[in-house]
């Protein structure tokens, strides 16, 4: 079993650490990685089980994913292959009328 939690390193460098009830007791081995540098773990915990580790999702999807995290990095632009779509999509969200 694998937690992962990202959490703020205070000035004092002091944590209080709150165990899922999940985790069995017993001895455990805690590792600390920058988030700067943890950034393909968050990768794979979006699309990987925690579990087992396997892709939860296709190479599409997975690609999809990387994409988006590349956007809200600012790496590439946001890109509308129909924008058409869009503004119908956004006139239906705000109409209530959507098709199910």
């Amino acid at each position: 079993m694998s937690v992962t939690q990202t959490v703020e390193i205070p000035a004092s460098h002091r944590l209080t650490i709150d165990v899922p009830r999940e985790v069995p007791t017993g001895r455990a081995v805690l590792t600390f990685t920058p988030a700067s540098q943890a950034e393909e773990c968050l990768i794979c915990a979006a699309h990987c089980d925690p579990i087992t580790g396997e892709e939860r999702f296709n190479a599409e999807t997975a690609a999809a994913i990387e994409e988006g995290m590349a956007i809200s990095r600012g790496e590439i632009p946001v890109k509308w292959h129909k924008p058409h779509e869009f503004d119908k999509a956004w006139k239906d969200l705000l109409s209530g009328e959507a098709d199910g």
